[in-house]
């Protein structure tokens, strides 16, 4: 079913240098999709363009862009619809994840949290938005389980993606009279940088992931779980077993998480603020 939606549609994807962007970027060259790749850093686009050829599939446009920089997604619509006609999809996936306790942060963690995972993803919509609307679209927000459930030494992420869902709640019966379908991804712990990614934003890529292996879906298979979700038009998508559960106590027994909450930072006393390695 994916493969049948995404043949010969036009499919921008932010944040498309590694991790779910990247395997995002893999699987719809593979379902014949017609790619256009954004991020920061033009070689690891550049380099993944040309694996995505050599397999035999369309090479993919690639445009550097900076979801925190005005005009760049402005740029990369412009080149995509020049390139192919035409945009069908947008997959807003470009973020990363600040962490520390509360005492620790600033005002400024907070805002360059939101600078990337909120206003970076309001730029993409609002730069896709008039082409998505002509093709009748879809618009993908990746939000994440943090976005239901916050923890401890989390806040600065919990609050980006709280206002991604409640962004995604908001917009969706709105752009549904246009003909635009919304879709929120909600991941758990999927492998990828983000959790190798300090507070600046920068990836060490050496660094140790601090959640346990088996909690870690493969990314492969989360992205296969993704498009499917796309491909049927849901409203939500919660990825990963475990963020299905934690939902769910969210939502039916929250009094669970919030005595586990106290219990992880009895024990925790203070937060990382750069990866670990």
């Amino acid at each position: 079913m994916s493969n049948t939606f995404f043949r010969s549609k036009s499919v921008l994807i932010t944040g498309a240098s590694s991790g779910i962007g990247e395997e995002l970027a893999r699987q719809l060259a593979a379902a014949g999709a017609h790619l256009t790749l954004t991020a920061r850093r033009r070689e690891l686009l550049e380099a993944l363009a040309a694996s995505i050829a050599a397999a035999g599939h369309e090479l993919p446009l690639v445009v550097t862009a900076d979801v925190t920089r005005e005009g760049d997604l402005d740029r990369a619509v412009s080149e995509a619809v020049r390139a192919y006609g035409k945009l069908d999809i947008v997959l807003a996936n470009a973020g990363f994840g600040i962490v520390g306790s509360f005492a620790a942060l600033t005002v400024d963690d907070y805002r360059r949290q939101l600078e990337t995972n909120v206003f970076g993803l309001l730029r993409t919509l609002y730069a896709a938005l008039s082409e998505v609307r002509k093709a009748r679209g879809n618009l993908v927000l990746i939000g994440s389980v943090a976005g239901w459930v916050s923890a401890p030494g989390g806040s600065p992420y919990s609050v980006s993606k709280f206002a991604v869902r409640a962004l995604a709640n908001a917009i969706t019966p709105e752009l549904a009279l246009d003909g635009v379908t919304v879709t929120l991804i909600s991941p758990g712990f999927v492998a990828s940088n983000i959790r190798r990614t300090d507070n600046q934003g920068v990836v060490h890529a050496d660094a140790n992931d601090p959640v346990p292996a088996r909690l870690v879906l493969p990314t492969p298979v989360a992205v296969r779980q993704i498009l499917r979700a796309v491909a049927r038009g849901r409203r939500e998508a919660v990825i990963t077993g475990h963020g299905k559960v934690l939902v769910f106590l969210e939502r039916f027994a929250p009094w669970i998480l919030r005595v586990a909450g106290r219990r992880i930072a009895a024990r925790s006393g203070g937060y990382r603020t750069e990866p670990t390695s």
